[in-house]
């Protein structure tokens, strides 16, 4: 990106109330066969008429299409039994019931190259696309198959390769991968973590992204931040090796948040995806507000090298809140934009 400060969101964005109940992770589609397609198609288009109002740089699809961004991936795996199903603690905090792996892990054909393909035809500005990362989605399976973390993560890490050079063929710009497991699972994602995620990446020329919060704002989630206490330094813990990483972008989670800002020095020389707005509320931020984080972030990050962003997802949120949250965010950046050149 040419432009300064160029915004962007960090995944999900609010479905339209006729396709999926509203602020609801894992809601059922209200659609069925051709009208469900077709309604995906449709939502796509309107979450990046939000996103073009609201004068966002760099759009997306808002995940429109997927129930959930990890297992709307894992739906379309050779491997994964959805039936039989599993209880399991997910990021350590909450439970649920989730597939399990029966045998070798597979994909047959592109899982979401046709949706981007959409997304390119309806505007010339650049795109960004999510992924699951590979330790995230181990973290939301039950293994039966390969009894190892590490070994499922690799095989995701090809899988997710395959994929990711589709959709950079399609024209996808920056294709992220989303591993909030980054937070939790220190010593893994030191072991091998970033190591399976440079595999998801390896050989693309488009740019890459990590995205890396304190999860949507949900119940599970925010009782969980009040344990963390006053200074969050989970990112302490993995900075340091994802900043010698092949990895281009970073993105997380300020808003709101008790991270120390100071935490970004240590991936100086990355582009930063700073989050400016908080997902866990319903209160929009104004302007100013976005503009003030910003200004902060702009002490341990180089100013080309600053994209204003989402904390996380938006899809718990009401569609009108998550518009104004959009327009504050493109607005506060406006602010901080307009500051810098004139120096």
């Amino acid at each position: 990106m040419k432009k300064l400060l160029p915004t962007s969101t960090a995944g999900s964005l609010p479905k339209p109330s006729w396709l999926a109940q509203p602020e609801t992770l894992w809601s059922p589609w209200k659609l069925q066969g051709q009208e469900l397609i077709d309604g995906k198609q449709d939502a796509l288009r309107l979450c990046l008429d939000d996103q073009q109002q609201a004068g966002i740089d760099i759009v997306s699809d808002g995940e429109q299409t997927r129930q959930h961004f990890v297992t709307t991936f894992i739906e379309h795996l050779n491997g994964v039994d959805f039936e039989n199903r599993e209880i399991v603690k997910i990021r350590n905090r909450y439970e649920a019931s989730v597939p399990t792996v029966v045998g070798p892990v597979s994909r047959q054909k592109s899982v979401f190259v046709e949706d981007a393909r959409l997304l390119r035809q309806q505007t010339t500005q650049p795109i960004k696309w999510a992924l699951p990362g590979p330790m995230t989605m181990i973290d939301t399976l039950y293994d039966n198959h390969y009894k190892s973390r590490e070994k499922l993560a690799w095989e995701f890490a090809k899988i997710l390769n395959e994929e990711a050079k589709e959709l950079e063929a399609v024209g996808v710009d920056i294709i992220q991968f989303d591993e909030p497991a980054f937070n939790v699972f220190f010593d893994e994602v030191n072991d091998w973590g970033i190591a399976t995620l440079e595999r998801a990446i390896e050989g693309l020329k488009c740019e890459t992204a990590v995205h890396i919060c304190y999860g949507y704002g949900i119940k599970a989630n925010t009782d969980w931040k009040k344990t963390l206490g006053t200074e969050w330094r989970q990112y302490e813990e993995i900075f340091p090796k994802l900043q010698k990483s092949n990895i281009d972008i970073i993105s997380l989670e300020c808003q709101n948040s008790h991270v120390p800002m100071e935490l970004m020095e240590l991936i100086r020389g990355k582009k930063v995806m700073v989050g400016a707005i908080d997902v866990a509320t319903n209160a929009i931020e104004t302007p100013e507000e976005v503009a003030a984080t910003l200004r902060k972030a702009l002490q341990f990050v180089d100013a080309d090298k600053l994209y204003p962003c989402t904390n996380c997802g938006m899809i718990p949120l009401p569609r009108g809140v998550a518009k104004g949250k959009l327009d504050a965010l493109s607005a506060g950046a406006e602010i901080v934009r307009k500051e810098l050149l004139a120096k």
